[in-house]
């Protein structure tokens, strides 16, 4: 999974959300990751919007720890 900084997060911080995300490669594994964790680092059961780009493509925007969103771009 790419992951973009658009958030202007340190490289640190940044390396430390791209290793979480290292082994999930659809939405179904990011929901999976996001609704079993146990650390606080999600609101537990929340995706707070899902975009509709066309009728292949949605963004799912899920809300992260210290005030970050994480966008999944999904085909």
């Amino acid at each position: 999974m790419r992951v973009f900084n658009h958030a202007n997060l340190s490289l640190q911080q940044l390396a430390a959300i791209a290793d979480e995300l290292r082994d999930r490669q659809n939405l179904n594994d990011v929901m999976r990751w996001a609704l079993d964790d146990e650390t606080g680092a999600f609101l537990r059961g929340v995706v707070s919007d899902v975009v509709v780009q066309d009728e292949f493509s949605h963004d799912v925007v899920i809300p992260f720890r210290d005030n970050l969103v994480l966008v999944f771009d999904t085909t």
